[in-house]
């Protein structure tokens, strides 16, 4: 690689994943070019299908920084994160939200703490949020609870999109699904030293927060996948052999009881207990194996044949 070329490589690069947020484009890069003239940065939108003039609006701000990926339609946060990633050059990568909330300002001192620290991941966590407190605050927290004694990943704040890694982490994340949330948690399965830092939080001035109660269930579900493989990824019989041997004898149990019932002359046929108890047995040994070997092969499906979960439009740089 030549002097000229590694001059004109961006020390930094702001991977910012965006969904109808016209109103913010502007005021969002007038924050950045405040508050970051120190590095020789790119900054990556990722316009995740958006329907209003979000992609006119960064067109009509474009300098030679400044990249947009357009994704054919709305994939979810996750796979725009993975393809802004993609597309990143930096030495340091930047991942924060659209809507004015996250502030550029934390930046630098966070890449301050990554490299004092020799950490590989530098997680925010918000300082006086900003939300409303009984819809997003108070499940928030619990949230966080529950993630970290499950995890035993020490994040304060696993809802914070503001985050700076280093390169080659956040190149092998491995985010598909709705997988952004517990993205402190695929680092730590790479082997990540993380650390966390209090960011500043604002309230949104514009648009609307396109999240809602209803993704609780989603991140139950994806929740049951980290801890998975989290504890038992390189050691699974120790999960579903303990669960098979329990259910076994159990089952032996029961059975064996029958059995010694139809001996006494007993009629044992349509006994709810026998019943419910094969009916259980059977659905919940054939549920949770399905649901780990399906999300097994999900991952040897995106992974192994290097496959994406998006499909990008087109990409786009600005110039002077």
């Amino acid at each position: 690689m030549t002097v000229e070329k590694l001059k004109k490589e961006p020390v930094l690069s702001l991977v910012i994943c965006v969904f109808n947020e016209e109103e913010n484009i502007k005021p969002l890069l007038s924050k950045i070019y405040e508050t970051l003239q120190q590095y020789n940065f790119e900054v990556i939108f990722v316009d995740d299908g958006s329907k209003d003039d979000t992609v006119k609006m960064i067109k009509s701000v474009y300098k030679k920084e400044i990249i947009l990926v357009e994704l054919k339609k709305n994939y979810g946060q996750s796979a725009a994160l993975a393809a802004g990633i993609e597309q990143a050059k930096g030495k340091y990568i930047a991942t924060l939200d659209g809507d004015l909330q996250n502030d550029p300002i934390d930046i630098p001192m966070m890449i301050e703490k990554l490299e004092k620290e020799d950490l590989d991941l530098v997680a925010g966590a918000r300082k006086k949020r900003k939300d409303n407190i009984l819809f997003r605050k108070i499940p928030s927290k619990i949230a966080n609870f529950i993630i970290r004694k499950l995890t035993k990943v020490n994040i304060k704040d696993y809802g914070c999109t503001l985050k700076v890694f280093r390169k080659p982490i956040a190149k092998n994340l491995g985010l598909y699904g709705e997988l952004h949330r517990f993205i402190p948690i695929l680092a730590s399965l790479d082997g990540a030293d993380i650390g966390q830092m209090d960011v500043h939080h604002h309230p949104r001035k514009f648009g609307k927060s396109k999240y809602g109660m209803g993704r609780t269930f989603r991140v139950i579900s994806d929740l049951m996948l980290m801890v998975f493989l989290k504890k038992y990824f390189q050691k699974p019989i120790h999960l579903f052999g303990g669960i098979g041997i329990t259910l076994f004898i159990a089952g032996s149990i029961i059975s064996l009881y029958f059995l010694y019932l139809k001996f006494l002359g007993q009629d044992i046929w349509g006994k709810p207990l026998l019943l419910l108890s094969v009916i259980f047995i059977l659905a919940g040994i054939q549920l949770i194996t399905m649901g780990i070997i399906s999300e097994l092969l999900i991952r040897i499906y995106f992974e192994a044949q290097r496959k994406k979960t998006y499909t990008i439009k087109r990409i786009s740089i600005g110039k002077n």
